[in-house]
């Protein structure tokens, strides 16, 4: 088929929805749990975190079809906490303190040697999928401020040097697994 002047007709294809397909069973042990219960959307979405590391695209738009949330509701909860991750995380979760106590011991210092470091900024990946940087609130280990936790490991009294090679040391031993 073409159309005037001899242009040949574009074919847009249809893959189908990825919604067409049931959701995974995973994610249903978690829906159904909270079948509903309209004021469980934060609940629903913390569960699927703590399941898959962050929220996928395609388990929130399943949420929404299964618990019957517009979707525009269910993506207004999951970007509106900053609790929640649209992307997924690096392999090490730093996250450097900007409390009181870590803020008046230069965490901010901390916060951007790494960002210089590793070239990426607050809430971002490194490329490799190795570091994700962020910063919190508070830890509630202000005794040992300023502070850095990688995943769960709590690292106190840091100064910048002292946290890039404490990150320097975990990308040595992942390097170290790739060649095992």
């Amino acid at each position: 088929m073409k159309l005037r002047d001899d242009k040949p007709l574009k074919k847009n294809v249809y893959h189908g929805s990825p919604l067409t397909a049931p959701p995974p069973a995973d994610l249903m042990v978690i829906l159904n749990r909270h079948r509903g219960q309209r004021d469980a959307l934060i609940t629903v979405l913390e569960e699927i975190q703590h399941h898959y590391g962050y929220l996928p695209k395609n388990q929130l738009e399943y949420t929404a079809q299964e618990l019957g949330f517009p979707l525009s509701r269910v993506y207004g909860v999951a970007t509106f906490y900053n609790l929640f991750q649209m992307k997924p995380p690096g392999r090490y979760q730093v996250r450097v303190c900007k409390g009181t106590a870590c803020h008046v011991g230069h965490s901010s210092e901390i916060l951007s040697h790494l960002e210089q470091k590793l070239g990426i900024g607050e809430d971002e990946t490194t490329p490799d999928g190795l570091i994700t940087l962020q910063t919190v609130a508070c830890v509630g280990a202000c005794s040992f401020a300023p502070v850095m936790v990688v995943n769960d490991r709590t690292h106190g009294r840091m100064t910048p040097d002292e946290a890039w090679q404490a990150l320097e040391h975990l990308r040595a031993e992942a390097n170290k697994e790739l060649f095992r």
